[in-house]
């Protein structure tokens, strides 16, 4: 897949986020999500940061940080924060079709944009159903290679199977489960150990403790 049919892929995910967010009721952009200690509006704001920082500006951004990942996520975030909920979403529609990344690692940032939904989505009780051929790009990347999230590492000597998918990858005990939960536990999210089977399970829920 070349750059610009990944930036493709970026840009409809962030839609699909989109149009999902623009259902919600004010409430519910304060609820709790499955990313650390965000709620809803905080991680939409950090998706509209990550898609305004380029190279240069995310460099200086972690050096005035203390290389402390925290901290650099924490002003990027500030930043594209809106008054309201609505001046939120409405800063992170206006990012849906940039195309500045850090580096060149797409299936990383197309990883940010599957992940962060479902860290909204699915505490909410709904449905985000990223398209099948970015979900495997992303379960592809995360099984080869730790990049923002240390997914390599945490399923490794593991075998993950997909029951939905095409997608296999390493090898030792099974991990298997629909294809989204499996890149879900790949970026350290242990709610959905529940929804996985195998003799593997046991082992990743022990790492990610």
């Amino acid at each position: 897949m070349n750059e610009t049919e990944y930036w493709g892929f970026i840009h409809a995910e962030r839609a699909r986020l989109a149009d999902l967010l623009a259902t919600l009721e004010p409430e519910q952009w304060a609820r709790a999500t499955l990313c650390a200690d965000w709620p809803v509006e905080q991680v939409v704001a950090h998706l509209a940061a990550a898609a305004n920082t380029g190279r240069w500006a995310w460099i200086r951004s972690i050096i005035r940080a203390g290389f402390d990942p925290a901290k650099h996520n924490a002003r990027l975030l500030e930043r594209h924060l809106g008054a309201t909920p609505e001046e939120t979403l409405a800063r992170f529609r206006d990012s849906i079709t940039k195309t500045v990344a850090p580096t060149k690692d797409f299936q990383a940032f197309l990883g940010e944009v599957i992940v962060h939904g479902q860290d909204i989505a699915r505490p909410l009780g709904l449905d985000l159903n990223p398209d099948d051929t970015a979900t495997i790009e992303v379960a592809r990347y995360f099984a080869a290679k730790d990049f923002a999230v240390n997914s390599r590492t945490l399923v490794k000597e593991l075998r993950l199977s997909a029951v939905d998918a095409d997608f296999e990858s390493g090898s030792g005990p099974e991990v298997t489960g629909r294809l989204l939960d499996l890149v879900m536990a790949m970026a350290g999210r242990p709610e959905v150990l529940t929804d996985l089977t195998g003799s593997g399970v046991s082992e990743l829920r022990r790492r990610m403790s």
